[in-house]
């Protein structure tokens, strides 16, 4: 056991102390707290605060400091908006660049709409909840007051369907999304189902009243079919595609985008996924959107297809990763908008970087990706007005950015880039 004063918060979340000059996390510890630890290399388990912080509230889940999904429940809400907002500026800081980051924006709204439970096998018993802190153990919940109201039924209808392939002893993930037609179900691992397997699942769809469910997304039962509403339009999502965390968070995230691009003729939107930002786009202007998953994309295409007032719509299923936009490809917009997984869009940030591209809208929900991206595209000779912090994955130590960046020498650049 030690003594450790903790500093600051960590990304994770943590509490960073100093033990000996070297740096130890220390999960739940706030800064300015004096607490006992258990510490085992870099890492520690806090046993006992001695000095609680100023900033110390009541954790609200009767799960904290045992289940991993919340890293910082404890903290008032003035410093915690500091404290992820932080998370933002430590990142561009780091990658050597200087910009004005607004206020940390709430986007919690009702809760979040999406949630994976994690599943483990036990002697043929299905244990279904969240990973511990930096560990595999599952901490089984009864309830998880960050999510909306409607998946409500998330856990009993992931312990019943864990339960049914508990025999096969291997993990699983869950992934609930809530849609305007109910829950919609995506297992992950545990491979091909037998016919047993099927029927029992089957059962526990009509049980549990589940819009759909699904397996590695082949269908295993079909009673609703889930549909998501973006903007103004109805979108039949494909099984386990993405969705922003919160509805509150898309909304803020698509506010932002649209004022950004507001004048854009033509506007391209990578990374569009089900068309998010597209398909609000395209009321005002004509939009080319492209993503690497192509049943998403298709689910976007067949929204636009059934809506009215909507400018021309068109794109490509297309990996960006392996072959963004060109330059070339990139010359008839005056607006780009991309929205990368967590791993950032590098090569893509190259290929703006070179272009004659007006404006540029980044979306980002990884502090340290988005930094280095940013970076590109200053080097190109972007400028950057305005970072945006935006909170839809509240207590969590992940953050949503929205960014702007422009040129003005947009048409030297242009005739260079038709000139190849």
């Amino acid at each position: 056991m030690k003594k450790l004063y903790i500093e600051r918060l960590g990304l994770r979340g943590e509490g960073v102390a100093l033990d000996s000059d070297a740096r130890v996390f220390v999960p739940y510890a706030l800064p300015g707290e004096t607490v006992v630890a258990e510490v085992e290399g870099d890492h520690a388990r806090l046993v006992e605060i001695i000095e609680p912080s100023p900033d110390r509230i009541a954790p609200f889940c009767p799960h904290y400091a045992h289940c991993g999904g919340c890293a910082v429940q404890a903290l008032a809400p003035a410093a915690y908006a500091e404290w992820k907002r932080g998370l933002v500026v430590t990142a561009l800081r780091n990658a050597g660049l200087s910009c004005e980051v607004a206020p940390l924006v709430d986007a919690h709204g009702a809760g979040r709409r999406r949630v994976t439970f994690h599943a483990r096998m036990e002697k043929g018993h299905a244990r279904v909840g969240f990973m511990a802190a930096r560990s595999h153990e599952i901490v089984e919940i009864e309830s998880c007051p960050l999510l909306v109201p409607e998946l409500a039924g998330a856990l009993p209808a992931a312990r019943a369907i864990a339960q049914i392939l508990a025999a096969r002893g291997k993990p699983l993930d869950l992934s609930f999304t809530a849609t305007l037609d109910g829950m919609d179900v995506d297992l992950r691992g545990p491979g091909p189902l037998e016919e047993h397997e099927t029927g029992a699942l089957i059962k526990a769809a009509e049980a549990h009243d589940l819009a759909r469910l699904s397996n590695h997304g082949r269908l295993v039962a079909l009673r609703r079919s889930p549909v998501a509403l973006i903007g103004s339009a109805r979108v039949s999502i494909p099984p386990g595609c993405f969705l922003q965390a919160t509805a509150a968070g898309e909304e803020a995230i698509a506010t932002r985008v649209l004022a950004a691009a507001k004048g854009g003729k033509r506007i391209a939107d990578l990374f569009c996924g089900v068309g998010a930002f597209a398909l609000r786009l395209a009321q005002h202007a004509r939009v080319s959107a492209f993503d690497s998953a192509a049943d998403a994309v298709e689910a976007m295409f067949a929204s636009a297809r059934n809506s009215e007032g909507l400018k021309p719509l068109d794109g490509a299923a297309r990996d960006l990763f392996e072959r963004p936009l060109s330059v070339q490809e990139l010359a008839p917009f005056d607006v780009v908008v991309f929205d990368p997984p967590r791993a950032g869009a590098q090569a893509q940030a190259r290929e703006i970087a070179k272009s004659a591209v007006k404006t540029v809208v980044a979306v980002s929900c990884g502090a340290q990706s988005f930094a280095r991206d940013a970076a590109i595209l200053l080097n190109g000779g972007y400028s950057l007005s305005l970072v945006t912090p935006i909170d839809q994955f509240r207590h969590a130590p992940h953050v949503e950015i929205v960014a702007v960046f422009s040129r003005r020498d947009g048409q030297k650049r242009l005739k260079r880039a038709l000139l190849g």
